[in-house]
């Protein structure tokens, strides 16, 4: 296992070791200790392997990850995760501001809560987060799922385009042209896939969450609708 000390080497050590790496790498398992919130941790991955972060995390970890696991043994910082393209960050702790804004692929978890405009954004990605999510989350959302097994602040999914929005908890207000939908088929199906890509299909019922999605108001402008822009 490859294992990359930040109290010795630089955070431009340990990318460009893992930028070099091919898809057919055998160096799979990776470890980086002592982190100490330093910021843009494992960016940039294109490879299958895993990555083990023994701690906090700063800006902007795992950003624009591909194919890559990144583990955060620890809380994050603002932008994790953002841009991510496929594979999977796992975040142990909390999240701040903007996590894994713009993502277009792959599955953010959270074990802890999130801060404001939690995917905002996002044009694919699946982000789950265990505990309450910031206002102003999934702000002008394109694509993907957000599901949220806690509490939702203000003004959520404001501005929303066709980004589906699964939350168990209260919901504080919703932003602009999104809405409270009924829960068909389809959307208990896409959720309890979601909850089985994140590995807790087992503890939490797609029944208890409420569905949120587009109005479809503001896709074109109307003057009718000219206070809501």
């Amino acid at each position: 296992m490859p294992e990359v000390d930040l109290r010795q080497q630089t955070v431009r050590d340990l990318n460009e070791a893992l930028h070099r790496l091919s898809r057919q790498t055998n160096e799979t398992d990776w470890q980086v200790l002592h982190p100490n919130g330093q910021h843009s941790l494992a960016v940039g991955i294109d490879a299958p392997v895993t990555v083990r972060i023994k701690g906090h995390v700063g800006y902007y970890c795992a950003g624009m990850n591909k194919d890559a696991t990144v583990i955060i043994d620890g809380n994050a910082g603002v932008g994790c995760a953002e841009n991510m393209m496929s594979g999977r960050v796992h975040v142990k702790g909390d999240v701040s501001q903007a996590a894994g804004a713009t993502a277009q692929g792959g599955l953010l978890i959270v074990d802890g809560n999130a801060s404001a405009r939690c995917g905002i954004s996002m044009k694919g990605a699946d982000i789950v987060v265990k505990g309450n999510i910031g206002p102003m989350s999934a702000f002008m959302a394109q694509a993907g799922n957000l599901v949220v097994l806690g509490d939702a602040g203000e003004a959520l999914g404001d501005s929303l385009y066709e980004t589906r929005i699964f939350v168990r908890g209260a919901v504080k207000s919703l932003g602009a042209d999104c809405v409270e939908k009924p829960m068909g088929e389809e959307e208990k199906a896409i959720l309890s896939q979601v909850l089985e890509l994140a590995g807790i299909a087992d503890d939490v019922r797609p029944e208890a969450f409420r569905f949120y999605g587009s109005a479809r108001r503001l896709y074109h402008f109307n003057v009718d609708h000219a206070e809501e822009y």
